[in-house]
């Protein structure tokens, strides 16, 4: 790796439970970091043979064909005003854009969609086979737009883009963007393409990314897995006539949660959370539950702090929210383990929280499996590389992928996961009492 370069896109809360990203500043940040990367590595934009772009799946955004203008924010993956729109549809928000799309003039799209609209002036109106199998509208197992859900919803077929291979030529960045023309060589969604960082190319391979959510992949193959329990199938990506297929369960609210505990004054520095959880021998009874957006398919589930006692100090506050990571980590690999009929392989974690030690150490311990975790934690940028890599040329096939990876840590049991049990009971005690708020 030459170089990184990061820039924070600030969500937006107009509303309570509302959560949408500006679309000028999330391409201006889009922007500023290639230039600033490429510029940090000594490199010419002449010099780049292509450009993979992984993005966060099921944030999506619509906007005029001809003017590219758009008729919204982007709606984020974490908002929830879904729930409200179930018992009463509000149409005003999307008013401009369903007059559009009965002109045939509305587009809509996720992140990916968006930003190559904009890199390639609205040549190229595309999706991959990983992002759209997030949105809900996109059939994983015909692999086509849902015609069934979108005349249900009259929604127009028209509105939706053509969906292209993951590791695949989509066109390149115009020339007045970075100066010279990038070939645009993979588009891929974030954790599909954390897994395919992490080299989990085989049935039964897993993945635990632990970013802003929290995400436990499954490879399955050629075959799709769903469960009413929390589990669902999606794309993993497809190159040419191979098809991948992942299931996943997820949590949403993990950097979140840490964020919001930094904000209030918990900690000064994410990296003496670990050590603050260790300094005492247990939460003392405090349990977190996390729920600042939504979690365990209750969209009216409330975020708290319970067990607050006099002698509640801040590290038994921060200890219970990495607990509660734990505990949840340990909910989503049980459901996997019995509904997944497929042996799992070694557990391969990644994302910023990957790198706090303490929560690491007690997800080993709770699912009593070996975790590994890479030197580079950011997976999700190394799999878009490396899809990108193989479209370029510049690697031929997978086993040399394999070649590149560097393992920084491996976490093994230390502790009977029995002797969890008390406090995990506590704190689903606690969950429960924060559900339908």
């Amino acid at each position: 790796m030459l170089s990184v370069f990061c820039e924070q896109v600030e969500s937006l809360y107009p509303h309570p439970g509302w959560v949408e990203l500006d679309p000028e500043v999330l391409w201006s940040h889009f922007v500023g970091v290639i230039k600033e990367a490429v510029q940090a590595a000594g490199l010419h934009m002449r010099q780049i043979a292509g450009l993979g772009i992984s993005t966060q799946r099921a944030t999506f955004i619509t906007w005029h064909k001809r003017t590219g203008k758009p008729f919204h924010n982007f709606i984020s993956w974490q908002d929830l005003r879904s729930a409200e729109l179930v018992n009463s549809w509000n149409k005003s928000l999307l008013l401009k854009a369903e007059e559009a799309a009965k002109k045939n003039n509305c587009c809509f799209g996720t992140v990916d969609t968006w930003l190559l609209y904009r890199l390639t002036k609205g040549s190229v109106y595309a999706t991959d086979y990983s992002n759209a199998s997030a949105t809900g509208v996109f059939e994983p197992f015909t692999k086509c737009w849902n015609p069934t859900l979108c005349n249900l919803l009259s929604i127009p077929m028209s509105i939706y883009p053509s969906v292209k291979d993951t590791s695949f030529n989509f066109g390149s960045a115009d020339s007045e963007i970075f100066g010279a023309p990038i070939p645009i060589m993979a588009v891929v969604a974030d954790q599909q393409s954390a897994m395919f960082g992490e080299c989990c190319f085989h049935p039964g391979d897993v993945k635990l990314t632990m970013g802003t959510g929290g995400f436990w992949n499954v490879n399955t193959g050629g075959h799709l897995f769903a469960s009413r329990s929390g589990l669902y199938p999606l794309i993993g990506w497809k190159i040419g006539e191979e098809v991948v297929y992942l299931t996943e369960g997820c949590m949403s609210d993990i950097g979140t949660a840490i964020k919001w505990a930094q904000d209030i004054n918990l900690f000064t520095n994410v990296d003496e959370t670990a050590k603050m959880a260790r300094s005492i021998v247990d939460s003392q009874g405090v349990c977190f539950v996390p729920g600042f957006q939504v979690s365990v398919n209750d969209p009216y589930l409330c975020a708290s702090f319970m067990g607050l006692k006099p002698s509640t100090t801040r590290n038994h506050l921060v200890r219970a929210i990495l607990e509660s990571i734990a505990f949840r980590n340990k909910q989503l690999y049980d459901i996997i383990v019995k509904k997944v009929r497929i042996p799992l392989q070694t557990i391969r974690a990644d994302g910023g929280v990957s790198n706090n030690s303490f929560v690491m150490q007690m997800t080993s311990d709770l699912i009593n499996k070996k975790i590994e975790k890479p030197a580079n934690a950011d997976m999700s940028s190394l799999g878009a590389a490396f899809l990108a890599g193989l479209a370029s040329g510049f690697w031929t096939d997978k086993e040399q992928l394999k070649k590149l990876r560097r393992i920084e840590a491996v976490f093994e049991p230390q502790k009977d996961s029995e002797e969890y049990r008390p406090a995990m009971d506590t704190w689903l005690q606690a969950t429960k009492r924060s559900l339908h708020w």
